[in-house]
């Protein structure tokens, strides 16, 4: 099983529940996990990342590794796949909504886990089939058989512990 990170599960871990001074073992985690194959991004959500002006873009900037690349041919069909519906989906949603979602990384991170089997995305975006705004993660996952959780979800799978360490008196 391969957890794909959307851009969201880190800015949200880092300006709340798992500052990176507050909780680094939540990073080490990440890293580590990467390492034994199991958590992962794309180059698009580093590249969002990377625009910010803080310690995130600065982890991620030193973490290349862990944002895959999605100019492979299989991305690049399953983004065709992901355009196409998303298109199709257009008189649905409000005006903009398919222009906002395919400039993302969205989009990419849907296509990316298409192509990898056993694949789980990981968001914060809830499925909301009534969704007018906007293209929600979830909603467009369903229609492609991407599965999805949330940071939580992903930390009780895998059985992640950040322990309090004991500190010297």
């Amino acid at each position: 099983m391969i957890y794909l990170l959307d851009a969201n599960t880190l800015i949200e871990a880092k300006n709340r529940y798992y500052s990176m001074s507050i909780c680094p073992g939540y990073w080490a985690w990440i890293l580590q996990s990467h390492g034994q194959g199991v958590v992962a991004s794309i180059e698009t959500v580093g590249q969002e990342l990377q625009r910010g002006n803080d310690e995130l873009a600065a982890w991620t900037q030193t973490h290349k590794n862990l944002f895959w690349t999605v100019s492979d041919e299989a991305t690049q069909e399953a983004f065709a796949q992901v355009a196409a519906h998303v298109a199709n989906s257009a008189t649905q949603m409000k005006a903009g909504a398919v222009e906002n979602f395919l400039s993302g990384a969205d989009p990419w991170l849907i296509a990316k886990a298409m192509t990898i089997p056993d694949s789980v995305l990981v968001t914060h975006e809830q499925l909301n089939p009534h969704a007018k705004r906007k293209f929600i993660i979830p909603n467009v996952c369903q229609q492609f058989g991407v599965k999805w959780v949330d940071t939580f979800q992903v930390l009780d799978a895998t059985g992640a512990r950040f322990d309090l360490l004991p500190t010297s008196p």
